[in-house]
């Protein structure tokens, strides 16, 4: 299951409240595509299944269904604001190969 930075944590919760969502969940997921053979994707979830992982950082609770949860097992997710790099960052020690995007993995 990945985990959250506490910047992470901050972030996304600024991001619910604005869109006046506090009961969503961000749903964390890996699918088949991106130049290295897999990609991260990123929501707001308000339609959690049963078999789904979830954890909850500070407030801000996070889901990862099954399949994708295998991928990102000891991953964070981490969050910057500088002049240099800002947005969202996975960090995960699974990931053998990444594209120059940061966004695909394999």
């Amino acid at each position: 299951m990945i985990t959250l930075t506490d910047s992470a944590a901050k972030k996304v919760k600024q991001l619910l409240a604005d869109e006046g969502a506090d009961d969503l969940a961000l749903r964390v997921a890996v699918r088949p595509g991106g130049c290295s053979g897999f990609s991260y994707e990123m929501f707001f979830d308000g339609d959690i299944a049963t078999d789904d992982q979830t954890a909850t950082f500070g407030e801000v609770r996070v889901v990862v269904d099954p399949a994708s949860s295998q991928l990102l097992v000891g991953a964070s997710l981490d969050y910057q604001d500088g002049l240099q790099e800002a947005g969202f960052k996975i960090n995960n020690p699974n990931a053998t190969r990444t594209c120059g995007c940061g966004n695909s993995f394999s």
